[in-house]
């Protein structure tokens, strides 16, 4: 049986030994030599450190940033598997269906390879082929790394990342970026989307021609958006480039809650006047909610407000032990400190949300991928936007885009009446106060006022009450104790001790028990303090 189709053989476990082996991670391990030995794994391991680097909030920032320089080109299938991928998925050959088929690819990624091509109808198109076995192989590796976590030996986890769950989670995303028919999709809602930004584009996709495995989209013969001294060439203002790309950025963000999740400039081309995002195997979502929240965060940082940005920040959080609120209030009141003195043009937005998802991972508060996915995304469309238009600053475009559009959907008619309202409520109630008061004043005289008090404690607060209330039961008990035992040493009751009753010598010897108890935690707890 192939590797392909069944659990890594041992074959596989050697290549991968053998690797380890190679890099020496004996001497140690850095996050250089992790992302060699990702290179040297192969596409599997690739694809998942890819991956992984998107995932900011359980890994290491250093390990992230190297884990995005995983090389992108690796060695291009043979031309022969290409040809039995596409009968197998058109179940024809590739002659009966394109004019032309270049045998040389313009592009070799881990999951799939590109190929230029020309339809019978005389479009030119590029060609996404899916590696022949991919998705075994993955799944494979996938299930291998599932039982090696299992063979380790039990340790304690406690504020570690969960790796099975972290495995799932890069499996999902793995399997949406090998279903063909999912980038389709996300290509046609991203052009339905902009289809009223005259300056946005994006490839032409040929749904007839694409299968789980194969994608057909327009040839894009643009020029790279990093490419200077071409767009200057072709008389193309590198300002203007950047704030519209940071622009539309923003708004795939606030106002359509789909953006692109891998911005780097081979994603990126500019013909024609517009730009023109390509490869939209990994798109992130923002509902509503994150969108409110990433805007509570910018006024939050604007009006130097720690409790808005706590608030909204830990609303969408996921807790993994209870959060020290003292502690996260001073690191976010020293993240303020650093930022919030900064005009907006000083600020940079990747590196400012980065910093605040540091803060909630030191808390110990998971964040959602479509969060962490949205930080990788600014931090890299900020670098790609540095390169050609150093003066664009996304978060002053973003904050001109919110303030317009609050601009645009303010309806005057609807703040007068909902204002009146309140004020009508506000004043309805203002009017009621003088006799609030004076039923308070009037209950309060006849000494039937009654105060409920809700009060919030620090755990040492609670502890100290826990020990006072306990310590005055205990009290209570003993004066109980004593009372009770002295009133049946009056009695003659039987059986007596030394002319006692006995029950009220056991009595007093339990309240001397009790009281001596007591008295010792005093002690101890003053020398603790000395």
């Amino acid at each position: 049986m192939s590797n392909e189709n069944n659990e890594p053989t041992g074959k596989r476990l050697r290549e991968i030994l053998a690797v380890i082996r190679k890099h020496n991670i004996a001497r140690g391990v850095t996050p250089e030599k992790l992302r060699q030995i990702m290179e040297d794994l192969g596409p599997t391991y690739i694809k998942l450190g890819q991956i992984m680097s998107m995932r900011s909030d359980m890994f290491p920032k250093n390990i992230c940033d190297e884990f995005m320089k995983l090389r992108s080109d690796v060695t291009p299938m043979p031309l022969e598997e290409v040809k039995e991928v596409i009968r197998e998925s058109y179940g024809r050959a590739p002659e009966e269906v394109f004019a032309k088929f270049e045998e040389q690819p313009i592009g070799s990624a881990s999951i799939a390879q590109v190929h230029r091509a020309q339809l019978k109808t005389g479009e030119d198109v590029v060609v996404k082929v899916q590696r022949r076995g991919i998705y075994e192989t993955m799944s494979a590796d996938i299930r291998f790394l599932r039982r090696t976590i299992k063979l380790m030996p039990p340790i304690n986890m406690s504020g570690l990342v969960d790796m099975g769950q972290v495995l799932d989670q890069l499996w999902m995303v793995a399997q949406e970026e090998m279903n063909f028919l999912t980038e389709a999709s996300n290509i046609e809602e991203f052009a339905q989307l902009n289809r009223d930004v005259a300056f946005v584009g994006s490839p032409v996709l040929y749904r007839e021609y694409t299968t789980m495995q194969v994608l057909v989209m327009e040839y894009i013969d643009g020029i790279c958006v990093d490419d200077r001294e071409g767009l200057l060439a072709a008389g193309y203002d590198l300002d203007e480039i950047g704030i519209k790309m940071a622009d539309n950025y923003v708004k795939q963000i606030s106002d359509d809650g789909f953006f692109h999740a891998d911005p780097h400039p081979g994603n990126l081309r500019i013909r024609g006047g517009k730009i023109i995002w390509m490869d939209m195997g990994m798109m992130g979502r923002f509902s509503s909610r994150y969108q409110a929240v990433l805007l509570n965060v910018i006024q939050g940082i604007a009006e130097h407000d720690i409790s808005s940005i706590v608030e909204s920040v830990l609303s969408i959080g996921e807790f993994r032990t209870r959060p020290d609120q003292k502690l996260l209030y001073s690191d976010i009141s020293d993240w303020l400190t650093k930022y919030g003195a900064a005009g907006f043009g000083e600020l940079n937005m990747g590196t400012l949300m980065q910093d605040l998802m540091d803060i909630m991972k030191a808390n110990r508060v998971s964040m959602p991928s479509n969060m962490t996915m949205l930080v990788r995304g600014l931090t890299t469309i900020e670098g790609v936007i540095a390169e050609i238009a150093p003066d664009t600053n996304v978060i002053e475009v973003a904050a001109a885009r919110i303030k317009n559009d609050r601009l645009r959907d303010f309806d005057i008619k609807e703040a007068l009446r909902e204002n009146s309202e309140e004020l009508y409520r506000s004043v309805k109630k203002g009017i009621k106060i003088p006799g609030y008061l004076s039923d308070m004043l009037r209950t309060y005289m006849k000494g039937q006022m009654r105060i409920n008090l809700d009060l919030h404690s620090t755990d040492d607060l609670a502890k100290t009450l826990d020990r006072l209330v306990r310590e005055l039961v205990m009290g209570f008990l003993i004066a109980g104790l004593l009372i009770g035992s002295s009133i049946i040493c009056t009695t003659d009751m039987k059986p007596k001790l030394l002319g006692i009753p006995a029950l009220g010598v056991l009595g007093f010897i339990l309240a001397f028990v009790l009281a001596l108890g007591i008295f010792l935690s005093q002690f101890r707890r003053r020398r603790r303090r000395r």
